[in-house]
């Protein structure tokens, strides 16, 4: 069984930058993390491995897949600390500034050059973006069925059965592979990697592909491919007044139960 798993490297959250041009994030030179939610997909792939059997055993082979800046190799390295077999970086000038259109575009014609493949796992979202739009844009991209939000996967034979969260509890449902389901951390907690697995993954080699690499077309590829751009950013306007209330804990919560009583009484009057 082949699991691609897709995997974004985004920028630490207490340091993002943005283009004062383009308004898109600069990742360049800048801190990132492996999206957390990714960290979740991989995780999902890992437990169908450990299931199932390694691919020296005829069992499960996890490829990884991300697109971006050289930096994010390090972020390939650390997933294949965590159990990947192998890992393929989409990096070229002309895939920057991206939006979820042509990022999905992107991601398919590079699952079609890995060749076949069983399950493809992405995070619900990135928190760069919060879109949650990459996923499930893929799998119409690749003509997949695909589930979302899925807290639990097992594998039924050539069905996958899923547990999806919803906002009044979950359901149960099984795809035909192939598929695609996008994970909610519910899916089970990261695992650390070893030493040893540290260690390989330091030495493995990693294939960079470029949009020629995967057949992609100039104009549906970054900025040009992409339907949506940003047109300004700003931060949120500043609502009402705010005072903070010195003193003991309980000198505080006599000033602000006083402060509630006046505003209580003059509303009856």
């Amino acid at each position: 069984m082949n699991i691609i798993v897709c995997l974004k490297q985004v920028p630490d959250s207490t340091k993002v930058r943005l283009d004062p041009v383009t308004h898109t994030l600069i990742r360049e030179g800048v801190q990132s993390i492996i999206n957390p939610y990714d960290l979740y997909a991989l995780e999902a792939a890992l437990r169908l491995k450990d299931a199932h059997g390694g691919r020296e055993a005829g069992g499960v082979k996890v490829t990884l897949l991300s697109m971006g800046p050289p930096q994010a190799e390090a972020a390939l390295r650390e997933a294949l600390s965590l159990g990947g077999d192998s890992a393929v970086l989409l990096c070229d000038r002309a895939f920057a500034g991206a939006d979820t259109w042509a990022t999905s575009y992107t991601l398919g014609q590079a699952v079609r050059k890995l060749g076949a493949f069983d399950l493809i796992v992405c995070g619900k979202q990135a928190i760069d973006g919060d879109t949650a739009q990459v996923g499930p844009g893929l799998a119409e991209r690749l003509g997949l069925p695909h589930v979302a939000f899925v807290r639990r996967a097992e594998l039924k034979g050539s069905a996958l059965a899923v547990e999806r969260l919803t906002d009044d509890g979950f359901d149960r449902l099984e795809v035909d592979l192939p598929a695609l389901i996008t994970v909610v951390k519910e899916i089970g907690e990261p695992r650390m990697p070893s030493l040893r697995a540290k260690m390989a993954a330091k030495k493995a080699t990693i294939p960079v592909w470029s949009a020629a690499d995967i057949g992609a077309e100039p104009g549906s590829i970054g900025l040009p491919g992409s339907l949506t751009s940003v047109r300004k950013v700003f931060p949120p306007p500043v609502r009402g007044e705010r005072e903070m209330i010195a003193g003991a804990a309980g000198d505080q919560a006599e000033v602000l139960l006083a402060r509630l009583r006046a505003g209580v009484l003059a509303l009856k009057l």
